[in-house]
């Protein structure tokens, strides 16, 4: 069951904060700094190292994981000064082992797939539809697990090295003739009938996994909360993943207050930031066009109305970036040293909007979540130093200089660039 039969509306895993409540603020913040990184298992994981906010009822020995979680929150110094920004940080959620966030959620819903199936649970295979990191995560967790992965994917929507991590991972990989949307009316489908058990983000126990990035950027800023975070979102399951974990750290004292949130959208795939820019409370489903933040691509997010909670709860804001926006952004921040996705690409281009309009402070803290890898996006990266990105003047591109083998020219080239 993936919805309310009475309402249509998406479930939540509820736990009991009462029982939670037996353990203080201060030794929540002990117990989860002391699992931080082991080796005993699982604690070691970003995520069952807070098991007990998470999936308490998954045994031992029925946990699939691949140590997710514990990524870099990446002091991007010299991007922030570009901005005027002293506290900016990236949490490289990419940094895990599939290369994307997806891997958070993947490792609960996983998990409990694996116990209910050795409980008598039937299915014939865990399916999702997606752009790209959800299947290559439930692909590897799946391979994992020993348990059957379908993955439905949009056809010439993904980069290279997303198709190929589902396809050697052992899943089998449907091609599409439609966009992400059109994959997910029909996994729905199948999900319905019976034939496959659901894995995209409208599952609630995908929630559960994303919610530990809140608890771990927290963590990270040593129990602080930081000012703003601003999130790249195309489904929409994320933002409100955020906020659920921010929301148990508050109602168990863990934190007495919220950060603003920013959910930074494609303009190409923008059904979130058209709603709220004109006043509606419910998005309109649109078709998505091509955007190079494929993995966002979506016009008809699943998760809207748990956006619109989290931004109410957040005194949230939501801004777009157009193709041009989140390039440059991209290469500005590369130049400093980070390897930026085009999904965290459309993040950065929207803190540098607000920072510029003024609704971010200098002073203010701020974490920019990158959700993927770059390296999983290399199309996109060369596409843009050779300057091929269709629509985009890639004025901070920097192509190799081609020589022959001759000492003269290799002191000119150099002396051309650093003089």
């Amino acid at each position: 069951m993936y919805r309310c039969p009475h309402c249509g509306g998406l479930l939540d895993v509820a736990h009991d904060t009462d029982a939670l409540r037996d353990r203080s603020a201060a030794a929540w913040m002990r117990l989860f700094d002391e699992r931080y990184r082991v080796t005993t298992w699982p604690y070691g994981s970003g995520v069952w190292g807070k098991r007990e906010w998470v999936m308490p009822g998954v045994d031992d020995d029925t946990v699939v994981s691949m140590y997710e979680g514990g990524t870099n929150l990446f002091w991007a110094e010299r991007y922030g000064q570009g901005l005027g920004l002293r506290d900016c940080w990236v949490k490289l959620c990419g940094n895990s082992h599939s290369g994307s966030f997806k891997d958070l959620g993947m490792t609960v819903l996983v998990s409990v797939v694996r116990q209910a199936i050795r409980e008598g649970l039937k299915v014939k295979a865990i399916a999702c539809a997606s752009t790209g990191d959800t299947s290559a995560a439930l692909a590897a967790y799946g391979a994992a697990a020993g348990l059957p992965v379908v993955v439905l994917l949009p056809r010439g929507k993904i980069s290279t090295a997303q198709l190929v991590q589902p396809l050697a991972h052992g899943a089998l990989v449907l091609g599409l003739d439609t966009d992400f949307d059109g994959c997910m009316k029909i996994v729905q489908r199948l999900a319905e009938e019976g034939t496959v058990y659901l894995a995209n983000s409208m599952n609630p126990l995908r929630i559960e996994g994303q919610k530990t990035v809140a608890v771990e950027i927290v963590q990270q800023l040593d129990w602080q909360v930081p000012d703003w975070i601003v999130l790249p979102s195309g489904n929409l399951g994320n933002a409100y993943a955020l906020y659920s974990g921010l929301e148990l750290m508050r109602e168990l004292g863990v934190i007495d207050r919220y950060p603003r949130l920013a959910i930074a959208q494609a303009e190409n795939a923008n059904p979130l930031y058209r709603a709220v820019s004109q006043g509606r409370r419910e998005v309109e489903p649109i078709v998505a066009q091509a955007t190079v933040a494929t993995a966002i691509q979506i016009g008809d997010p699943v998760s809207a109305p748990r956006a619109f909670r989290a931004l109410d709860e957040l005194n949230g804001v939501v801004e777009q970036a157009s193709e041009q926006e989140l390039c440059d952004a991209a290469a500005r921040a590369d130049r400093t040293g980070m390897y930026t996705c085009p999904h965290t690409a459309v993040g950065l281009a929207v803190l540098e909007k607000l920072v510029a309009r003024g609704t971010i402070q200098p002073s203010d803290r701020v974490v920019c979540v990158s959700t993927a890898s770059g390296l999983k996006f290399t199309e996109f990266k060369v596409g843009y130093h050779e300057g091929s990105v269709p629509g985009v003047d890639a004025s901070g591109r920097n192509p190799p200089v081609m020589l022959p083998a001759d000492y003269g020219q290799v002191v000119d080239a150099i002396q051309a660039r650093f003089a």
